[in-house]
């Protein structure tokens, strides 16, 4: 499968990586030259000795797509730094090119929301880190009202705070 990865910080150059090294064919877009290094953290070789392409580009820009292979990819993933470029990049891949896998980072949960019910497929990392949270607070409280003691006072040689 040939991955498309607009952005390849922390987020997208863990993916190309990932992707690589399961086998597919990965070409990584990033108006960032130094975001180059990223993508050969942790391998033995280079990342094109690997297998892997890097197009320097900004994504909002058909001829830097389709330099990074745009028109051939299987899959496609925005993840910039922006929200606004992530679901502009990713509506370009699905309705210009028809990528069959198309895959939009949002930070903004209501806007992450409103563009998945709208057909597009969005990852939000704060959605996902707000029901974490949520679910280690309410496991703590959850804990705290067990170690109630029987006169209404907590048993703090008990409770996990």
């Amino acid at each position: 499968m040939f991955v498309l990865i607009c952005g390849a910080g922390r987020v997208g150059s863990s993916l190309a990586r990932t992707m690589l090294e399961d086998g597919h064919e990965v070409s990584c877009l990033d108006e960032d030259p130094e975001s180059h290094a990223r993508l050969e953290i942790g391998l033995p070789k280079s990342w094109e000795d690997m297998g892997g392409r890097f197009t320097v580009g900004t994504a909002l820009e058909i001829e830097a797509l389709e330099a990074a292979g745009i028109e051939r990819a299987d899959a496609f993933v925005s993840s910039t730094d922006g929200d606004n470029t992530n679901i502009v990049i990713a509506q370009i891949a699905k309705r210009r090119y028809a990528v069959p896998t198309v895959i939009a980072r949002i930070l903004d949960p209501y806007r992450a929301k409103w563009y998945e019910e709208r057909g597009l497929h969005t990852i939000c990392p704060t959605r996902v880190a707000i029901d974490m949270l949520e679910s280690e607070v309410r496991l703590a409280a959850a804990r705290t009202r067990e170690t109630v003691a029987p006169g209404g006072g907590v048993d703090h040689e008990d409770a996990d705070i």
